[in-house]
């Protein structure tokens, strides 16, 4: 026995790993195999968490996977996903390592089938919303009272009978033009531009044969267009997601009302026309108000008319017989001008009386403070004549001699006052403060 065991092989001992390091190598392995991966399958245990984060299973009939989709993810994620939905995913397959379950991180998820259409429909929507063709500004209201209803839908659809049923219900009265046209199908939307372009040249011609002369030649004053198709699935409801069709729509000369699908469904068309109905009634309701309540406002209108008319009719009667009371009885006018005439003088002479006394008391204080008036004056007077002389005396010449100094004159009596005035020999005269002498000037002494 022992030496059977000395001749076998010993066995190679595994590798032993660490649960963590497992886990990672594992992910490794289907990041490099199989990323990044599309998967199919229906929607189970769907969650999503206060975070934004997003929580569910997806399987088919054969097996089911974890998924995850984190919040920025799910913020663009066109539709409210439900449990049982069938979906496209795509996203990277992991180990969430914590607790070692294989994970489909999910990154962009659409419905199946209907999915590539809606992202098509995005899309589009995007491209003509930034071109203006769903602003707020374009769009028109509709005419309260239209003189022609144009409809423009399959001739076998119900919402044509719906339609046609609601506006002989409302308005018997208005004329309805109906341009047949495909609703569902590849040739729908191309079918829909024709009858849309028909109806646009109906209604030009009638606008320009306005009144009677549109009357007579028979032709129907079209002031709005329904665009109008039943409820279906997305695929059905294509048609109206075309972009002819929609610049098409924004073309229209008068306002278009689209109602295509049910309440839930919308379309491109829904955005351009410059009214969306949640039904193909409603649009017909929204287009045409019941005769009824445009005759109970004839009616109100009418009262409000007669009674303004009656006011008018006493304000007049009463402004009629105050005229004759005047025209009757001039004395009474004259009276009164009379008396007008009477206060007017009166408070002219009190005028008058006010301002001669005023005068009068402004003479009195004059006349008794011109003495003291006079008297100020003439101290000033003298006052400022005794500073005048003074100033006088100060320049008087003799006050000058007497300090010492001479005042000298030529024979012609002119002053001298520069050297170049006296040559020698020059006879001078010399004023003093007592008297004046005569002088002969002599040459200078040389020293």
């Amino acid at each position: 026995m022992n030496s059977m065991f000395e001749t076998q092989k010993p066995m190679t001992a595994p590798h032993v790993w660490d649960v963590g390091a497992l886990c990672h190598a594992i992910g490794d392995a289907l990041q490099a195999r199989f990323n990044p991966v599309a998967v199919r399958g229906e929607l189970s245990g769907f969650s999503r968490a206060a975070s934004g984060h997003c929580y569910f299973n997806l399987k088919d009939t054969s097996g089911q996977i974890r998924c995850a989709m984190f919040r920025r993810a799910a913020e663009h994620v066109g539709f409210s996903p439900r449990d049982g939905e069938l979906v496209e995913v795509r996203g990277r397959l992991g180990v969430y390592e914590q607790r070692g379950d294989l994970q489909l991180v999910v990154e962009a998820m659409q419905r199946a089938g209907q999915g590539a259409l809606f992202e098509q429909f995005l899309r589009l929507k995007a491209q003509l919303e930034a071109e203006g063709l769903f602003d707020a500004g374009r769009k028109r209201s509709l005419p309260p009272l239209p003189r022609g209803i144009g409809v423009v839908t399959s001739l076998g659809a119900a919402a044509l009978h719906d339609v046609i049923t609601a506006l002989r219900r409302r308005v018997p009265h208005i004329p309805v033009v109906i341009v047949p046209a495909l609703v569902q199908g590849a040739q729908a939307p191309q079918s829909l531009v024709q009858a849309l372009s028909k109806m646009y040249r109906l209604a030009q011609a009638g606008q320009a044969l306005e009144g009677d002369l549109a009357k007579k030649s028979g032709q129907a004053v079209i002031d709005t267009i329904l665009l109008v198709r039943g409820g279906g699935s997305l695929e059905d409801l294509w048609a109206f997601n075309d972009e002819q069709l929609a610049r098409t729509i924004v073309q229209s000369p008068v306002p278009l009302i689209s109602g295509v699908g049910h309440e839930t469904d919308f379309t491109i068309a829904d955005f351009c026309a410059d009214l969306r109905a949640p039904t193909p009634t409603a649009a017909a309701e929204l287009v045409a108000q019941p005769r009824e309540v445009w005759l109970g406002a004839l009616g109100l209108m009418q009262d409000r008319l007669d009674n303004a008319v009656q006011r008018m009719l006493d304000r007049q009667a009463q402004r009629l017989d105050l005229a004759g009371q005047r025209l009757g009885r001039p004395s009474q006018q004259l009276a009164r001008e009379q008396l007008q005439l009477s206060r007017h003088a009166q408070r002219l002479r009190h005028a008058m009386l006010i301002k001669l006394q005023h005068k009068a008391q402004n003479q009195q204080t004059l006349e008794a403070g011109l003495p003291q008036i006079l008297k100020r004056s003439l101290e000033r007077q003298n006052q400022q004549l005794d500073r005048m002389d003074l100033r006088l005396e100060l320049l008087d010449p003799r006050l000058v001699l007497q300090r010492g100094y001479a005042l000298l004159t030529d024979d012609g009596g002119k002053p001298v006052t520069q050297v170049a005035q006296a040559p020698a020999g020059s006879a001078l005269k010399a004023q003093l403060s007592d008297g004046s002498l005569d002088l002969v000037v002599t040459p200078p002494r040389l020293l």
